[in-house]
Parts: C-alpha cells; sequence; structure tokens
C-alpha cells in the first residue's frame, strides 16, 4: 500500500522523465507536489526554496544578484 502523498494523478516522477528535468528541478517538483500532504509542510516549503537557490547559483551570470 503507498503512503497518501503518493496518491496523485500524475506521479512526479512521471512529469520529471517526461520533461528530461535535471536533479535539483526534479526535487523542486517533488516537493512542491506533495508539500501539504506529508507531515512536514514546512519542512517541505523550505527544501523548495534551498533547491531553488541552489538553481539559481547554477545560472550562468546575468549581472543579477544572487539569491543568498
Amino acid at each position: 500500500m503507498k503512503p497518501a502523498h503518493y496518491n496523485m494523478p500524475i506521479q512526479p516522477v512521471e512529469y520529471i522523465i517526461a520533461n528530461n528535468l535535471d536533479y535539483i528541478s526534479g526535487n523542486i517538483v517533488k516537493y512542491a507536489s506533495r508539500w501539504d500532504k506529508k507531515g512536514e509542510p514546512y519542512s517541505d516549503l523550505c527544501k523548495i526554496i534551498e533547491y531553488a537557490k541552489i538553481q539559481i547559483r547554477n545560472l550562468p551570470a546575468r549581472g543579477e544578484n544572487n539569491v543568498e
């Protein structure tokens, strides 16, 4: 039996594979898809922010300040 946070019309892993997302983007999708379905909503929302910050730091320089 799958945990309740797996009951979704489209599984995050299916979306991640179909869209050829990198590891960091895949984790953002995963946590964004289930943050309100598990017992740690605050923690999962914080993980989305942290992964987004990593992704921003890895963008090519465009003359913008990095998020810290």
